[in-house]
């Protein structure tokens, strides 16, 4: 996140009286000689000191005004990013579309595209979690076996800033390997795994996004599962689904069926897991065991590898909820684009107001700290 300082320059978090009228009042002051950049005051001897203490009191009576004609409460203006995923009529992936292909519309309202990106080198980072309950124990070998051989590929080409962290979940949910590029690291943690206990999916998709929180580049959570949550108490699909876009994260999940008929599979839970990854951007598989669990891994893997990267500061954006819709369109009717389908926000000052801004780091519920690697949470 960047914030706009009084100066009109980019930069970190101001300090906790760093907002715009504090800022535009300290320009004042030192412009009238009263205070050098360090802060202390200091005198002029080309003009008495009353006159100037007297000017710097004008000049702040006069910013309620400037506040009222431009009512933005605070000072930071928040990016949001849109990971993209475009393919042609036969599924196949395009990677050699320009910005000029692409248009954003927050709640309905078309935004300048000021960030793009092709074929992404912005470096991605993976919460991997796999599903450890009871209900997966026979399984639970092949799908860490396809599940190694997909962190080998991806951390042995790309961006060398690519990290993958380890999740295993059941009723609690463990990190085995925080987020690292080394591959061997990782491949000696699902050695650990055992299956046992019930199922706290929902809770598990929103630790892993919220552990990407703070990661930069691309975020994803991809999740190996038999797509049940089993959990007393958990929270629900919609929770999750709303940690991962406060996030930024894109959930890709792997539901392997170990049958092909409905009878003794989890539907709701299969239906829930789709309206995840379409609200996220991103696609859900459901394959068998053996090759197809290893095609699932690839597709995967190529779509990391043809994303694009889209962002934008929103405005004009009418809302007064939280939830903005957002809507990724293309110029060429013919390909297909798969992206976020909103994020959370805030109106800062009037809504209808011309010079409203949208702060996107809305009020939320505490975040849960994860815990640390090797070992175990409660389920929150």
């Amino acid at each position: 996140m960047s914030w706009l300082h009084a100066s009109g320059k980019w930069g970190g978090p101001p300090g906790p009286q760093a907002d715009s009228q504090v800022g535009l009042a300290g320009d004042s002051v030192r412009a009238l000689g009263l205070a050098g950049p360090g802060g202390p005051a200091r005198t002029r001897a080309s003009a008495p000191l009353v006159l100037r203490l007297l000017a710097a009191a004008l000049c702040l009576t006069a910013l309620p005004a400037l506040a009222q004609e431009n009512p933005v409460i605070r000072v930071n203006v928040n990016l949001v990013r849109v990971v993209a995923t475009v393919k042609n009529p036969a599924g196949e992936l395009v990677g050699d579309l320009t910005k000029e292909d692409f248009e954003l519309y927050d709640n309905g309202v078309r935004q300048e595209v000021s960030i793009f990106e092709r074929q992404s080198a912005q470096p991605v980072s993976v919460a991997l979690m796999i599903d450890t309950s009871g209900s997966t124990g026979k399984d639970l070998k092949y799908e860490t076996d396809a599940a190694t051989r997909f962190l080998q590929a991806l951390l042995s080409e790309g961006n060398a800033e690519d990290a993958v962290a380890l999740y295993s979940f059941n009723a609690d949910i463990t990190l085995q390997h925080e987020y690292t590029h080394d591959y061997r690291s990782l491949e000696l943690a699902f050695r650990r795994f055992r299956p046992e206990g019930a199922t706290a999916l929902y809770d598990a998709i929103r630790f892993g996004s919220q552990s990407l929180e703070e990661r930069e580049g691309r975020k994803v959570v991809v999740i190996v599962t038999d797509g049940s949550n089993t959990m007393p108490g958990s929270i629900s699909s919609h929770d999750a689904l709303e940690a991962a876009q406060l996030s930024d994260a894109v959930i890709y999940p792997i539901v392997v069926v170990p049958i092909t008929n409905d009878a003794g599979r989890d539907i709701g839970g299969e239906h829930a897991l789709i309206y995840m990854a379409q609200g996220t951007g991103g696609r859900t598989f459901m394959p068998a065991m053996g090759p197809e669990l290893d095609k699932a891994f690839g597709e995967i893997l190529k779509e990391l590898r043809t994303q694009y990267s889209l962002g934008f500061y929103p405005k004009n954006a009418q809302a007064r909820e939280r939830f903005h819709s957002l809507e990724v369109r293309l110029k060429r009717p013919d390909l297909k684009v798969s992206a976020r389908n909103g994020y959370y926000g805030e109106v800062e000052g009037t809504v209808s107001a011309p010079g409203a801004r949208i702060s996107v780091t809305p009020q939320r519920a505490p975040k849960v700290a994860p815990p640390a690697a090797g070992k175990t949470t409660g389920k929150r």
